[in-house]
């Protein structure tokens, strides 16, 4: 039972660093753009292609967490991809290369607030996999209990 729950946290760190990876990569865009390293059309491309995702990664997380019975995590995760759902939904998901500018400060706090979430995301799932991990270990140290 317990490598079933190590090998859950050790895809569940996987996830989170990929989250992490792709907001930290779109927060780099804007800041490229912010400073003039980068054209609009380059840097509204780049971040638009890792919009979807970002969400399907993060959705396929919380049903992970609630089909396995972890509801506080699911409950935590519920929000941002109810907020992700409707930002597709009503189709304001993508970058518009024409307002990127305008919009740029909203942009940065938006993925700053994201990557807020996801630090705190990726703590509790290290916590998490330390935990699974020194269980496995104490399990397998013990062995299994042989009264014959």
């Amino acid at each position: 039972m317990a490598a079933v729950e190590l090998s859950l946290w050790l895809l569940s760190f996987i996830v989170v660093a990929g989250l992490l990876g792709i907001v930290v990569y779109q927060l780099m865009c804007l800041s490229d753009l912010e400073f003039d390293y980068i054209n609009p059309f380059d840097s509204s491309s780049s971040i638009n292609k890792f919009v979807v995702p970002e969400f399907v990664l993060q959705a396929s997380l919380c049903v992970l967490y609630l089909v396995t019975g972890y509801y506080g995590l699911f409950l935590l995760n519920l929000p941002v991809v109810y907020y992700h759902a409707r930002l597709y939904m009503n189709k304001r998901h993508l970058v518009d290369v024409t307002e990127i500018f305008n919009l740029l400060g909203y942009e940065k706090k938006y993925r700053l607030m994201k990557l807020g979430f996801y630090l705190i995301l990726f703590f509790i799932v290290i916590y998490k996999l330390v935990v699974a991990a020194v269980l496995l270990i104490l399990e397998y140290d013990t062995g299994p209990d042989l009264d014959m």
